[in-house]
């Protein structure tokens, strides 16, 4: 099986797959870290760590640029979506605003520096990370909307013949960050299997019932699943797509059909700057969430503006972003288990609504207790759940946006008779 796999690497030297995803690897760590040392940062759960320093060495306050140009810092996934395409379709001039190209950025820890240090006044997160932001480090992020609901998936290697998750027993998974929604719902899936989540250096014994997890950027994710270095892998799209399309990879399950329509990344701003700036604000999110019901009605037009084929917001090819965008209901994928709930909760693969529901705020905290990272994160162990939902997320502004392009309620994930309370549905 070992020659099998390296036969089919080789066979993909000349490949787009490998042209994409070298190209996005050998430039994606340069900068203020070599690449080694950036994976070794990784691999040893020190992200966290690092930005704690980095974080005390700035106020504890940030503060508005002198002018009004939105400037937006994005991780080239399908999570960026909404704010892509605001900017594509032209929603944040329509608003009368002044938007820069968004800035193409390739990894969460120069994401969040470059919103530290106000080089960008409108990201997107993962979920958990302005939790650990705001209340480990007391920097004053603001949730503003959700940027996007579902969008990711586990995958798992052809040279396995894992179909459940009680199989990942004993496998190595990689995760694309600690504090993320892949590794919320993926422990979760596994303690409800009987599976213990554990992070074990490379070489260390596993028992049959361990899960062993490293943090793996997405970029290699593909191709470490070919070459059998992991077992399977969860990240958001396209990345998923592209192991089914270019590395053999199988779907085990979408997330959104574990935590129906959960939130994955959200749309952050300064508070200083929302407070200071109100009006400017409300036009920000305003033209966000147009851009949420667009996408959210548009996905295959959506998909190919993005792509490297279209705008070029993205380094994947156009293919590999619609399936990762549209195909969801699919025999293959309801036959194999990847779907069980799709009658029932009718969601898609990726879904756009902005509201940011107080209940999955509060969930989000509390499975955060109960997930295994690597690193210290006694902050958590006092915080309110409860107290997060309303102190993190400011509602104001997308509910204005809300009110003002009611098509939002179109989109499948949102019960039109109940839009703006939920109860969270967590079900393996």
């Amino acid at each position: 099986m070992k020659n099998n796999s390296d036969d089919y690497l080789k066979s993909l030297e000349n490949s787009e797959f490998d042209w994409a995803m070298q190209k996005w690897v050998s430039e994606a760590y340069a900068g203020d870290y070599s690449r080694r040392e950036m994976l070794s940062m990784f691999a040893k759960g020190g992200l966290f760590a690092s930005l704690a320093g980095l974080l005390s060495t700035l106020p504890q306050m940030s503060y508005a640029q002198e002018d009004e140009v939105v400037r937006i810092g994005y991780l080239p996934i399908t999570d960026a979506t909404a704010l892509l395409v605001a900017h594509a379709k032209g929603f944040f001039e329509d608003e009368g605003l002044e938007a820069e190209r968004p800035t193409l950025i390739r990894g969460w820890s120069p994401l969040i520096e470059g919103f530290v240090s106000n080089k960008f006044n409108v990201v997107h997160f993962l979920n958990p990370i302005p939790v650990w932001m705001r209340y480990n480090n007391n920097f004053p992020v603001k949730v503003m909307a959700w940027a996007h609901t579902n969008g990711s998936g586990l995958v798992v290697g052809r040279h396995t013949d894992i179909t459940d998750f009680s199989q990942l027993g004993g496998k190595q998974v990689a995760v694309p960050f600690w504090y993320s929604m892949h590794n919320i719902v993926l422990q979760y899936a596994l303690r409800q299997s009987g599976v213990k989540p554990v992070i074990k250096a490379e070489g260390e014994p596993l028992a049959d019932d361990e899960c062993n997890l490293q943090v793996l950027p997405p970029p290699e994710m593909p191709a470490a699943l070919a070459a059998q270095k992991l077992d399977a892998y969860i990240v958001a799209e396209p990345f998923n797509a592209l192991g089914e399309m270019k590395a053999g990879a199988r779907m085990l399950r979408f997330t959104g059909d574990i935590w129906k329509n959960h939130p994955c990344c959200v749309l952050c701003m300064h508070e200083e700057v929302t407070q200071a700036r109100p009006e400017w604000t409300q036009k920000v999110v305003n033209a966000v969430v147009r851009g949420a019901i667009y996408a959210s009605n548009n996905k295959a037009e959506v998909a190919q503006i993005i792509s490297k084929d279209g705008e070029g917001y993205l380094p994947a090819p156009a293919p590999v972003v619609t399936r990762a965008m549209t195909e969801y209901d699919l025999d293959t994928y309801r036959s194999s288990g990847a779907v069980q709930h799709v009658d029932d909760w009718g969601n898609g693969r990726i879904d756009f609504q902005p509201w940011p529901y107080p209940s999955a705020t509060r969930l989000t905290v509390d499975q955060m207790k109960e997930t295994v990272v690597a690193g210290d994160k006694n902050f958590l162990s006092s915080l309110d759940p409860a107290h997060v939902a309303d102190d993190l997320v400011d509602r104001s502004f997308v509910k204005n946006a809300l009110d003002a392009y009611p098509e939002w309620m179109n989109d499948p994930s949102v019960n039109p008779d109940n839009p703006f309370e939920r109860e969270e549905v967590l079900e393996l």
